[in-house]
C-alpha cells in the first residue's frame, strides 16, 4: 500500500483511507458484523487511515471502529471529527465552541475504546 505524509513531519497514512460515514447512514439494513469484517480486511490489506465522526449515527461508527481495531490499535491512524449535530426535526446544528471540544473528545475516546485520536478536527464550521 502506498503511503502519504500529512504535513511536513506529520502522520504517515495509507494512500487509500477508509471513511465509512455512509456505512452508518440510513441506506437500508446495516450489518455491523460485516462492517467490522470490512475494517479488519482493510487493515490486513495495509490500509491504516480510518476516518469517522461522532455524528455518524450517534457514535455508532466510532464504536464499530473500536471493535474492529481491538488488539490492533498500533496498526491504525484514527481521524475523527466533532461538532456536526443532528437536532430534532431533522435539523442540523454545529458546535465548535472551545468548551465543547474536551467533552466531545472524551466521548469519542470512550466509544472508540482508545487512549488517543491521531487526528481530531471540527467537522463543520460553526457559524456562531
Amino acid at each position: 500500500m502506498k503511503t502519504r505524509r500529512l504535513g511536513q513531519g506529520g502522520l504517515v497514512v495509507s494512500a487509500i483511507g477508509l471513511g465509512q460515514g455512509s456505512a452508518t447512514t440510513n441506506f437500508g439494513d446495516r450489518d455491523d458484523g460485516e462492517q467490522i469484517a470490512t475494517m479488519r480486511r482493510a487493515l490486513d490489506l495495509g490500509m491504516n487511515f480510518f476516518d469517522t465522526a461522532d455524528g455518524y449515527a450517534g457514535g455508532t461508527h466510532e464504536r464499530l471502529i473500536g471493535q474492529a481495531i481491538r488488539g490492533r490499535r498500533h496498526e491504525v491512524i484514527i481521524a475523527s471529527k466533532f461538532g456536526n449535530l443532528d437536532l430534532a426535526g431533522g435539523q442540523k446544528g454545529y458546535n465548535g465552541r472551545p468548551e465543547y471540544v474536551p467533552r466531545a473528545c472524551e466521548a469519542s475516546l470512550k466509544r472508540l475504546g482508545v487512549d488517543s485520536i491521531d487526528l481530531y478536527y471540527l467537522h463543520r464550521i460553526d457559524p456562531a
